[in-house]
């Protein structure tokens, strides 16, 4: 990976808010799916946004 794309993926992790960072952890698969979903929706925007297609 590029600096640029590992510097957007951490700035979106720096600012993951609390409950994904808590269900992320968890034991249930449910749950720590849908935090991984957001994190991941999280960081495609900010690579769309970074790339500039807003």
């Amino acid at each position: 990976m590029d600096e640029k794309i590992t510097g957007t993926i951490l700035a979106v992790l720096a600012r993951a808010p609390e409950w994904v960072r808590h269900d992320l952890a968890g034991k249930e698969n449910g749950i720590r799916r849908r935090a991984e979903e957001t994190i991941a929706a999280m960081i495609c925007s900010a690579l769309h946004e970074r790339d500039g297609h807003a």
